[in-house]
């Protein structure tokens, strides 16, 4: 057990699979409490039941931020605190622009952008207040390079990476001690390519997801980022499988 984590109480959204659910277990196995947010109800029962009294959940839509506030607000009434907030939800519904399918555009938008400032607006104040914490967030390697075939997710992935780096500068300038790491996985086994409503996409993805690595991977770099000293910024990290260009 890492003494360090021990008792930290952790927000993490998109809970409920991939690499929010390794990190829940992974955070709970060395003492964190955790509070998970997703919209699979039946899901996020499994897990707390799983992980014990040291978590709980509320089923929750990034979208909305009133309840992205409620998420934070349960982390407060059941732990007294929060530390960290993982705004981890997301989608990518691969496609060429092309094709037009601009619902997928716009429920990346939400969910993969709006969904982060959400999550930031939750927690900032609680944040700002104890003049400690930290916010960590899940773009993707394609936050760092364009894709094409994806370039709408792409955007939202560089809109994140965007965001997170000004914030930290914002929050080093005014002083509130809030620390920030940008995370930016590739080939990662999750249920993200379920999104993707393209078959030839699909099946393309599929093919180049066969080197993909699990999601403790990811989760293990979580647990590296929190662990730091509190002068200690782990602000990006980027996690591939060793196979991947």
């Amino acid at each position: 057990m890492d003494q360090t984590i021990k008792d930290k109480v952790i927000v993490i959204t998109g809970a409920s699979s991939g690499i929010g659910e390794a990190t829940a277990k992974l955070l709970i196995e060395n003492g964190a409490k955790v509070v998970l947010g997703a919209r699979r109800e039946e899901k996020l029962q499994q897990l707390v039941k799983e992980f014990g009294e040291n978590s709980t959940y509320a089923v929750t839509d990034v979208r909305k931020a009133e309840d992205v506030n409620a998420l934070v607000e349960l982390a407060i009434e059941k732990f007294g605190k929060v530390d960290v907030l993982f705004a981890n939800a997301g989608i990518m519904p691969a496609s060429n622009i092309s094709e037009l399918k601009t619902n997928e555009w716009d429920d990346m938008v939400d969910i993969n952008v709006k969904g982060v400032l959400n999550s930031l607006a939750a927690v900032v104040p609680y944040f700002t207040e104890q003049k400690s914490g930290h916010v960590i967030a899940t773009s993707s390697i394609a936050g760092l390079k364009v894709f094409p075939g994806n370039s709408v997710y792409t955007g939202t992935k560089f809109a994140v990476r965007a965001i997170m780096d000004g914030f930290r500068m914002e929050s080093a300038m005014e002083k509130t001690n809030i620390r920030t790491t940008t995370l930016y996985p590739g080939a990662i086994a999750t249920e993200l390519l379920d999104t993707i409503s393209t078959p030839e996409t699909k099946k393309g993805m599929e093919d180049f997801y066969q080197i993909a690595i699990t999601p403790e991977a990811v989760a293990k770099t979580v647990l590296f980022a929190i662990a730091q000293p509190a002068e200690v910024g782990i602000t990006e990290l980027t996690i591939l499988p060793s196979a991947q260009a």
